[in-house]
């Protein structure tokens, strides 16, 4: 059985250098590999570009990579909780490539897929469509899209085994799947790690095939993002 078990974080993210293409998985706050971007910190590595859902909080998530002047560009699709990321946009700083949702997550599959490029009525007629291919289907206007891929690919999931088979918790499921499947490199991070053969095969989401490396992480904070409660 092969093992793809690394000992901790700092091995798990050998081979991460400037300038490189980084997944990050998670919906919001929920299911984001919190100890590899701590780790992105330690190294300090720059220049790089982050394909993530969100750019996380001022405090927390990839908004520390922000804080830090780490990320040259940012791949996303709702960036709404980030005053630097505000700030860092309408100065300059940040390159800002903004994503109709769906689409993000589409072009994410189709990068693990194998599928070069596909069509989607998302965007047309709007700035997402300027300079993109068009063409009409059944008397339907489509932008074409092209694949997302990148040199690593930071995953959280609920449990693991040492083979790489993941199984994801909630909403964490959002993102992390299809990132999993899109990077060269996929490192993913879970809360439980177990031998080989213990989780359900009727309940792994994502095939171990798709992970090169995986290890238990620590100190989860699984900060809420919005925290709402009943006054009443």
């Amino acid at each position: 059985m092969i093992n793809k078990t690394v000992k901790n974080v700092q091995e798990a993210l050998q081979g991460v250098t400037d300038g490189m293409t980084l997944m990050l998985g998670g919906f919001g706050l929920c299911g984001i590999p919190e100890n590899a971007i701590q780790e992105l910190l330690r190294l300090g590595v720059k220049d790089l570009t982050c394909i993530s859902n969100n750019a996380g909080v001022d405090d927390f998530g990839i908004g520390l990579l922000l804080q830090k002047r780490q990320v040259k560009k940012m791949i996303a699709s709702y960036v709404g909780e980030n005053a630097e990321f505000e700030r860092q946009l309408l100065t300059g700083e940040l390159e800002v490539n903004l994503i109709p949702q769906g689409t993000l997550a589409e072009r994410i599959r189709a990068g693990g897929a194998g599928i070069p490029a596909f069509f989607t009525p998302a965007g047309y007629g709007t700035e997402v469509g300027e300079g993109k291919e068009s063409r009409e289907f059944n008397g339907k206007m489509y932008l074409m899209e092209e694949w997302l891929r990148a040199d690593f690919a930071f995953v959280k999931a609920w449990k693991g085994d040492t083979a790489g088979n993941l199984v994801y918790k909630g909403t964490a499921r959002n993102f992390n799947p299809m990132m999993a499947a899109a990077g060269k490199i996929t490192v993913a991070e879970v809360e439980e790690l177990v031998p080989a053969g213990e989780l359900d095969p009727n309940m792994i989401h994502t095939p171990g095939i798709y992970v090169q490396r995986i290890f238990q992480g620590e100190r989860y904070e699984k900060r809420i993002e919005q925290r709402t409660v009943r006054t009443a």
